[in-house]
């Protein structure tokens, strides 16, 4: 019971005539408010997302470009070091017959003497002319450097004299006394280093730009086609100034802006290998346009609003109006017995029955009551005396406590503990009724038993609510289940269950100790709290392991949302003091009743679907398939088989030679892991590689590699045969790992096998990380005294810079580039650029793959160095090695050719 009194006071409804008016004026306020805030910040955002386009695309032409420019700068040194070799004038032409230059994007290709004079030109018509005097050419002619340089191309190198459009490449020749012996330059279109995104992505108004950060060029092109380099028709402001930092995005107009008076977006990055930035302006006024059109709906709506608000205020007033007309109820009050003092601590109450004409009881009317009972409801006695029942804040009782008086008053007795509605006003939160029928009343007994029920609930909550999180425990939250699936079976509606792992917790809870773990877990638990509804239910099933029903929930899309917000915002490291630590989450779910009928299915299957997306990546949601089962199982099987065949010694090795292109000399040879399985027989790596990689077995499978080389090289040795390297390779995660210096060192000390009979194999994804830490690896394993190859060339993150700072012997290109020769013009040339770039950095160059005397006859002329293939030989057994190293040259018997890789 709470205080409500026993008529309505005719003030309040005098008040109401006022309020409901200016009620409706404040909402109208409000609307308009919000509609104005809503404008403005849809305004914000168009404009906050227009830099954000600015800025990725200004970071994505930035990489188009050092690629494009990388190109030129490979091509520019290959025809260096071709002139510089031979100096044939007829090397132009050559080339072009070989398919390179014909593409229309080559204006004009030359090759300029030390006097200026074009003694070899892709257009006949500038062989004989003195280009001495271009800047270009004084540059080169007074400074020693042969880097790439880049500028504005003059008239006289293009067709019909027009050099508006095209960008100049040049790079110094030398003699064989780094004297000055001329330039080599190509001039190029320049649409074809602004053609970037098409007109409609940029929108109206865009341009894409290239500037020179030396300020030799500038060229542009606009969403509408048109393409210029230095002419009076471009629009970029000619303020270098505005983009001087390394990257960056600002809002450009006025006087100083862009030519043509518009107001743009502009995103800038420069390029970490080239003097040069790439730019990318967009119309500031297109990107509003939708901010615009949203202000004009928005404003039209909160017209319809208002008037709707205005006609409900004026309605209101009148109602109240009528109200504060009404008389208020009269009602006897008949003599009460008093059943207890004021000097109790229960609360008492006489409440009496108020009848209809029909003798029904209608409600009940507090008569009397002490100090007590009023002091539990915040209230005086004077003020809850008069009280109708049905009046007594129905919000915070409703018509339960109606319905419980009327029985009491049948039976003639009633008791029971009764949770109080959260309310400010209440002092008591749990009380024991008694209900005694005294005449045509009741006499009410309240007794506070709230520290009482606190202690229960605070018992209850130790056992079912996790001590650390917070949340419900693995027994309490199975416990609940049960009920949950039988209300959605009722219902005909589903459930999701979301099993959530975080990733890489072990390795925060390992290196920075329990205290920072139980941080994290505490801040996990509640990050996924706030991403779900007050109806959903959220568990610590154990460790970093936590369970999520979505209950109601509508099919799998809804699911997939939740679950797509929990990865996304678990993707957002924690801050526990003050470091940072990303763990990510994976989540595997199972649908109700698809998936499951009881509670120990479901969690199982949205196990099997949590390891399955596990396995597959971190960081992402999977859905529970049947399928899934079958297939953990036999992963299980795979590696619980791998892990026997390292204890039991089934993996061995096979070996592929690797020969000179010229004599066919066996120098060197590739060792490849094999698994000889006691009843599958040779199983391809293939099968088991990737397992091994996902798992880190293939750590221990690298040990197992090391020990087997330098023991078959002990054992060549022995039989005295003449030794050559045997290259191993070394997997990205071993790589990473560290420790491959000392399992060699160790291997090549055990066995008693010089360093320089083993070469290490490293693929080029390997070395992308911390360079410091790759560095000291790669020096530890080169003190060692080992080569150093690049695996697969080609197929990871290629890159010039890496190479130089890797200081590598051997470059492996991949067989990718090696199917391609005969193939196409363009194999033939590409593979020719990395030879150059190759031996210009010092190593040696090994073509993977052979298996053509075409493809041999090709690389012998691109002045490769070794090959490897099937045309040479395949991989065989130690004992087919043997063989091959007693011959030595092996070129005589060609393998037959395969389209099936090696490993």
């Amino acid at each position: 019971m709470s205080k409500h009194p026993g008529h309505t006071d005719p003030r309040t409804n005098r008040y109401l005539v006022v309020t409901w008016p200016l009620l409706a004026v404040f909402l109208c306020a409000a609307l308009w408010i919000a509609t104005v805030l809503r404008a403005d910040a849809e305004t914000a955002r168009a404009e906050t997302q227009a830099r954000k386009d600015a800025s990725a695309y200004a970071e994505a032409y930035e990489q188009v470009i050092t690629r494009s420019v990388g190109q030129m700068d490979q091509v520019t040194m290959q025809l260096k070091f071709s002139w510089e070799h031979g100096r044939d004038p007829s090397l132009l032409d050559e080339l072009r017959r070989d398919g390179m230059f014909t593409d229309s994007a080559f204006s004009a290709v030359a090759i300029v003497d030390r006097a200026g004079i074009v003694r070899a030109a892709t257009r006949p018509a500038l062989v004989g002319s003195d280009l001495s005097t271009g800047p270009w050419f004084v540059q080169h002619r007074n400074h020693i450097s042969t880097a790439l340089r880049i500028g504005a191309a003059p008239p006289r190198l293009v067709p019909d004299g027009d050099g508006a459009g095209q960008v100049l490449f040049t790079r110094r020749l030398d003699t064989a006394d780094d004297e000055f012996d001329g330039v080599v330059l190509m001039a190029v279109d320049a649409r074809y280093l602004t053609s970037f995104v098409s007109p409609a992505t940029l929108g109206a108004g865009g341009v894409v730009a290239l500037a020179g950060t030396e300020g030799r060029l500038r060229a542009e092109q606009r969403s509408d086609g048109a393409a210029f380099v230095e002419g009076g028709r471009a629009v970029l402001p000619l303020r270098a100034s505005l983009w001087l930092s390394e990257r960056g995005v600002r809002k450009v107009e006025g006087p100083e802006g862009f030519a043509d008076g518009q107001a743009r977006v502009l995103g800038w990055r420069h390029s970490d290998a080239y003097p040069l930035v790439a730019l990318v302006a967009l119309s500031h006024g297109a990107a509003l346009e939708a901010a615009a059109a949203s202000w004009v709906d928005g404003r039209d709506r909160a017209i319809a609003i208002s008037t709707c608000l205005l006609l409900l205020g004026g309605a209101g007033a009148m109602l109240a109006r009528r109200a504060v007309l009404r008389e208020r109820e009269q009602g006897e009050v008949q003599r009460a017995y008093r059943t207890a003092t004021e000097s109790g601590n229960d609360g008492f109450y006489m409440a009496a029955a108020v009848r209809g004409r029909d003798g029904a009881i209608e409600d009940f009317r507090i008569v009397d009551c002490n100090e007590r009972g009023a002091f539990f409801y915040g209230l005086t006695r004077a003020t809850l005396v008069g009280s109708s029942l049905s009046r007594i804040d129905s919000g915070l009782f409703g018509d339960a406590l109606l319905e419980t008086y009327r029985k009491a008053m049948e039976t003639g007795f009633h008791e029971d503990d009764r949770k109080m509605p959260s309310d400010n006003r209440l002092n008591i939160s749990w009380g024991r009724r008694r209900l005694v029928r005294v005449g045509n009343g009741l006499a009410v007994t309240l007794q506070d038993i709230s520290e009482r029920k606190a202690h229960e609930s605070q018992l209850e909550r130790l056992a079912n609510e996790d001590v650390l999180t917070g949340l419900a425990t693995r027994h309490a939250f199975l416990d609940a289940m049960p009920a949950l699936l039988a209300q959605a079976r009722a219902g005909e509606s589903g459930l999701a269950l979301l099993f959530i792992d975080l990733d890489e917790f072990k390795h925060v809870n390992d290196s920075h100790g329990h205290a920072v773990g139980d941080a994290l877990l505490k801040n996990a638990a509640q990050r996924l709290l706030s991403l779900l509804r007050p109806t959903d239910r959220v568990a610590r099933f154990g460790g970093d392991e936590f369970l999520a029903l979505l209950h109601p929930v509508e099919g799998e899309r809804q699911a997939a949302s939740v679950a797509a917000r929990i990865v996304e915002a678990f993707a957002v490291p924690f801050l526990i003091g003050d470091d940072l630590h990303a763990v990510g989450a994976s989540i595997g779910i199972s649908m109700f009743p698809r998936d499951g009928q009881d509670a120990e299915t479901l969690v199982r299957h949205s196990d099997i679907a949590m390891y399955a997306g596990k396995n597959e990546g971190k960081g992402q949601y999977r859905f529970f398939d049947p399928a899934l089962s079958n297939t953990l199982n036999s992963r299980a099987r795979l590696k619980q088989s791998m892990l026997e065949a390292i204890e039991r010694d089934q993996f061995t090795l096979f070996y592929q030679p690797r020969v000179d292109v010229h004599s066919g000399e066996l120098l060197s040879m590739e060792a490849l892991i094999r698994w000889q399985h006691p009843e599958l027989g040779i199983v391809s790596p293939a099968e088991f590689i990737p397992l091994a990689e996902s798992t880190g077995i293939i750590v221990r499978i690298g040990e197992v590699v090391i020990d087997q080389a330098c023991a078959q090289l002990a054992a060549w040795r022995d039989a005295g045969l003449r030794l050559v390297p045997v290259s191993i390779n070394v997997s990205p995660k071993q790589f990473l790992r560290g420790g491959v210096q000392r399992q060699l060192s160790a291997a090549l000390h055990r066995h008693r096998v010089p360093a320089s009979l083993i070469e290490v194999e490293i693929t080029e994804s390997a070395m992308m990380g911390d360079h410091d830490e790759i560095l000291a690896e790669l020096a530890a394993l080169r003190a060692l005294g080992v080569k150093l190859h690049v695996d697969d060339f080609g197929t990871g993150y290629s890159s010039l810079s890496q190479l130089q700072r890797l200081k590598m012997d051997v470059l492996k290109v991949d067989r990718a580039f090696t199917s391609e020769l005969g193939n196409s013009k363009e194999g033939k040339v590409f593979f020719q650029a990395i030879v150059s770039m190759a031996h210009a950095l010092g190593m040696s160059v090994v073509a993977e793959g052979v298996e053509t005397g075409e493809q041999l006859d090709i690389l012998r002329g691109l002045d490769c160095n070794e090959v490897q293939g099937y045309y040479i030989a395949r991989p065989v057994p130690a004992a087919g090695m043997q063989d091959m190293m007693q011959r030595r040259f092996l070129l005589g018997a060609p393998q037959v050719a395969s389209a099936e890789n090696s490993a």
